[in-house]
C-alpha cells in the first residue's frame, strides 16, 4: 500500500511504501527550511537537486547533492533547507 504524506502546508510531500520488507519514502521538498524528528534511524538520499542539512545536536551544516546521502540516528532529528526550486529524496528506514 502507498501512503501520501503532506508536511509544512504541502511544501514537503512524500509517498510511503514497503519494498522487500523495508519501509521507504520518496518525496519532494520545495524551497524553504523544515525540521523533522525521527523515531527510527534513517538514510536520506538526495536524488535530484541539493539541500543543506543540519543534524540535531550538531553545529555543522552540510550541503547534500544528488547522488549523496546522510544518516540520522533514531529518536533525533534534522533540519533540511532547499535554497531555490526543489529537491527530491529517498528515505530508507534503517534496522535497529
Amino acid at each position: 500500500m502507498i501512503k501520501h504524506n503532506l508536511y509544512f502546508n504541502e511544501q514537503v510531500q512524500s509517498l510511503g511504501f514497503t519494498l522487500d520488507g523495508d519501509d521507504k519514502t520518496v518525496g519532494v521538498i520545495n524551497t524553504g527550511s523544515y525540521h523533522f524528528g525521527t523515531q527510527a534511524a534513517e538514510r536520506m538520499s538526495i536524488i535530484a537537486g541539493a539541500a543543506e542539512v543540519q543534524l540535531d545536536e550538531q553545529t555543522e551544516i552540510r550541503t547534500v547533492k544528488a547522488g549523496e546521502s546522510f544518516e540520522v540516528p533514531a529518536n533525533s532529528g534534522f533540519t533540511i533547507s532547499v535554497a531555490a526550486g526543489s529537491a527530491a529524496y529517498l528515505c530508507e528506514f534503517l534496522p535497529e
